[in-house]
């Protein structure tokens, strides 16, 4: 099997990141400088894939500007002679083919993916929550990615959750095959306390295989009223293997405050030009 396409799942008010999302969709937030879904892009583009689409809500199309020439700013910046500036403008623009898909109502994670049918046209395809980031030596869909292909199968992210978050998720019953691999055996998407089937959290990252699609049209309403990817995904690890891999790298959950600020944290003491001064800062707060 060899994915060739990738779907980032950008629809959705961001109630969670109000109100500096009213008018601009979260995933445009920076994480230090740079939008949180241009960080998804370059992790999708670094793990082989150029052709990407992105679902959106009707008339929440900031996203897909990051993604477009900026001639004006490019003009302003060339004549200022700020060619490093002007180089990271351009660079945006050229990651990769961006198609945009519009989810016509918010009717939940698996009704998005549903959207992308025409897009994958019978071809596996990657999907990517934006609001996961994940900084690893690898690029995390790349991990996913290396299983699917090998395995031949549907495959997805896992991450150890503590107790008192096992509701927040989709959760999966598994059964060991090698060092951080296992086969998927059941799920469940976000359970009651105590009743989760063990404690890997579903994060952010599927390689799909095209049946996944007529499986989520059959898919009725689950948690919350809306259509879950979980739920679909439950019935094809019932009609052919599916694998979770426990990714190797750091996750920050940007669509969360706290998740976000400590993002801010993580990534900026990464970084030579910001590293000292962050430092420093922490320090001082620590002290007193």
């Amino acid at each position: 099997m060899k994915v060739r396409k990738a779907v980032i799942v950008a629809a959705g008010f961001g109630t969670r990141m109000l109100p500096a999302s009213r008018v601009i969709p979260k995933e445009l937030l920076p994480v230090v400088d740079t939008p949180a879904i241009q960080l998804i892009v370059e992790e999708i583009t670094a793990s082989g894939i150029d052709d990407i689409a992105i679902v959106i809500s009707p008339g929440r199309t900031l996203v897909l500007d990051q993604f477009r020439p900026a001639p004006e700013l490019e003009q302003f910046l060339e004549e200022r002679g700020k060619s490093d500036l002007l180089a990271i403008v351009r660079a945006s623009s050229k990651l990769a083919r961006i198609t945009p898909i519009e989810q016509a109502a918010p009717l939940g994670l698996g009704h998005a993916v549903m959207q992308a049918r025409d897009f994958a046209a019978g071809e596996p395809v990657a999907v990517i929550l934006p609001d996961d980031i994940i900084d690893a030596p690898r690029p995390g869909l790349k991990q996913i990615l290396e299983v699917a292909e090998h395995r031949d199968a549907p495959a997805l992210s896992l991450l150890r959750v503590p107790q008192s978050e096992l509701s927040k998720y989709g959760i999966v019953e598994v059964k060991r095959v090698a060092d951080r691999l296992y086969r998927l055996t059941g799920m469940v998407e976000k359970p009651q306390p105590g009743s989760a089937p063990s404690d890997f959290a579903i994060i952010g990252r599927y390689v799909l295989t095209p049946e996944i699609f007529d499986l989520l049209r059959d898919t009725p309403p689950g948690a919350g009223g809306e259509i879950q990817l979980t739920d679909a995904l439950l019935t094809l690890c019932k009609r052919r293997e599916v694998y979770g891999y426990e990714f190797e790298g750091t996750r920050y959950d940007v669509g969360d405050r706290a998740g976000f600020l400590i993002a801010q944290i993580g990534l900026g003491l990464k970084r030579p030009d910001l590293a000292d001064r962050l430092r420093a800062y922490l320090r001082s707060i620590s002290k007193s």
